[in-house]
């Protein structure tokens, strides 16, 4: 069975490297994997993956939902992939061309496809001209991308079940918007509890805010995991 430590990600969303490598000291031995964002990348540059694996960080999830021509992205998780980064994602928009190219350079690093945006509702979708809602446009991403060969996606837990019943056992799914019941949204629209996304297929939960607002860390992290442990079905995707 997958541990809390390999089930949870930890989302690095601080202003600058410092910041970023107090919280993987703190809790390195607690989560396994933490994620730098575009916020942190931009503000402390490619050393801030050397640093945060020297502070603790056993696997880096780098997530700058890669988006453009397919040279320029294949160029660029080339150099990424450098830098010895364990997951990296590429957003499904760019077609199956530009996934193609980042594959071919991807190298040892695992690439996560980006399917449809948490903070994206079918409303939001409708106001940038796109009339299908999430979860078929999530479906016909999810497709497209595991077609090409990823072997990763990062999904909402509101369509993370019929991604599961749509690419199989074998691909990570990675959720964001891990909330406790009791917990606000904020800007993110499509969320779920850590147990539910556990029961529906998920791999890896991704969590920011919840555990770096709080008062207790530790007691807030402890409280996603009795969740997490509480959504285990006896047959889920550890």
């Amino acid at each position: 069975m997958t541990s809390p430590a390999d089930a949870f990600c930890l989302a690095l969303d601080v202003p600058d490297v410092a910041s970023a490598e107090a919280w993987v000291r703190r809790a390195h031995q607690r989560i396994g994997t933490f994620k730098v964002g575009l916020q942190l990348f931009c503000a402390e540059g490619p050393d801030v993956v050397r640093r945060l694996r020297a502070a603790g960080a056993r696997c880096i999830f780098l997530d700058l939902k890669l988006h453009d021509i397919p040279n320029t992205v294949g160029s660029t998780v080339r150099a990424l992939s450098h830098l010895g980064v364990d997951l990296l994602t590429i957003h499904t928009a760019g077609g199956t061309e530009m996934m193609r190219a980042a594959l071919a350079e991807s190298g040892p690093t695992r690439l996560l496809g980006v399917t449809v945006l948490t903070s994206l509702d079918a409303a939001a979708l409708a106001e940038i001209g796109d009339a299908s809602n999430p979860a078929l446009q999530v479906d016909r991403r999810a497709a497209a991308a595991v077609q090409t060969g990823l072997t990763g996606l990062v999904c909402s837990a509101a369509e993370v079940a019929r991604v599961r019943a749509l690419v199989g056992p074998d691909v990570a799914l990675v959720t964001p918007g891990i909330r406790l019941a009791d917990a606000a949204g904020d800007d993110q629209k499509r969320v779920a509890t850590p147990g539910r996304a556990r029961r529906e297929g998920a791999t890896l939960l991704v969590v920011g805010r919840p555990v770096l607002a709080a008062t207790d860390w530790a007691a807030a992290l402890t409280r996603l995991e009795d969740d997490w442990r509480g959504g285990d079905d006896g047959h889920g995707a550890d």
